[in-house]
């Protein structure tokens, strides 16, 4: 395969604006607050000019969908050993108060970005939750039901915040630290993901407020950073999260039907699936809500299967 280069993401980062250094944006995730995923997510959305706030769980809680618990101090450290045992139901890191954890689910993390943090740092809510990029796809309606990224995207929906799941195929669950190792896979996948997930993120946001419909999130899948090395490798393609022949989606691509995201993210081709839900049901939307998100992406960011 070949080598990532940062040049790639800088490229995709130096497009910020006034505007979105203005724009508030909470970071959580179901893999823990020290993944290096999430940390590279974190830099990434820095770098492009957004103002963020990093509220994760201190463990790894991948699996507890839209679970939920009063937070409680910590009876063992927070995972690679990023916090004491002992450590308070919340915390920060001090180099860095703005990257918190939460010693608690996906969903309480998110609680307390919203309801904690952003009055702390911002005297308001977010204008967008990032969840994820999560270690590993969330495909299916199954797997969807299940994850703790999806559960943290729902979570900020309900509580009135447009917010979106990030997943991507590669990678695995290591520390933040071993991000100085620009050559491992992880730290590749990580940078690649990352930088995908700001341009999305871009796309998305300057189409201006309201960003997605009420109610409404966005299920966002990247494929093996196999054979696709570069950003501009990768085609985004909406899809539906579970295949359903006899349903009659937005017409696009010559048709009213799309296709499944665990389809389109196993093809050959980087293809990346984006697929609308609602944030209650976790379920496929109808093809007016599917329209709404096309309309606000723009035909022009799609590619077809």
């Amino acid at each position: 395969m070949p080598s990532l280069t940062i040049c790639v993401s800088l490229v995709i980062l130096a497009a910020s604006t006034a505007s979105q250094a203005a724009t508030k944006i909470l970071q959580s995730n179901d893999d823990g607050w020290a993944v290096a995923n999430i940390r590279a997510q974190y830099s990434a959305l820095v770098s492009a000019g957004y103002d963020v706030i990093l509220s994760a769980p201190a463990e790894n809680e991948s699996g507890t969908g839209s679970s939920t618990t009063t937070p409680t101090p910590l009876t063992e450290p927070c995972e690679y050993d990023s916090c004491p045992t002992g450590s308070p139901a919340e915390g920060y890191n001090s180099s860095n108060t703005r990257l918190n954890y939460v010693n608690a689910y996906p969903v309480d993390s998110v609680k307390y970005g919203i309801q904690t943090l952003g009055p702390k740092f911002w005297s308001s809510g977010p204008n967008f939750v990032v969840s994820g990029p999560n270690v590993g796809n969330n495909l299916g309606s199954s797997t969807v039901a299940i994850s703790g990224t999806i559960g943290a995207a729902c979570e900020a929906v309900k509580e009135g915040y447009p917010a979106v799941a990030f997943s991507g195929a590669s990678g695995s669950q290591v520390s933040y630290t071993t991000l100085s190792n620009t050559s491992a896979s992880s730290t590749q996948a990580a940078n690649l993901y990352s930088a995908l997930t700001v341009k999305f993120t871009q796309a998305l946001l300057a189409s201006g407020t309201p960003y997605l419909p009420t109610g409404i999130s966005v299920n966002v899948n990247y494929p093996s950073i196999t054979n696709c090395a570069s950003v501009s490798n990768y085609k985004f393609v909406l899809t539906r999260i579970t295949a359903n022949s006899s349903a009659t989606d937005v017409t696009t691509c010559g048709t009213d039907h799309l296709p499944a995201e665990s389809t389109v993210v196993a093809a050959s081709g980087c293809y990346v699936s984006v697929s609308v839900f609602n944030a209650s049901t976790k379920a496929d939307v109808g093809a007016s809500t599917q329209a709404t998100v096309l309309n606000k992406l723009g035909s022009s960011f799609f590619s077809c299967y």
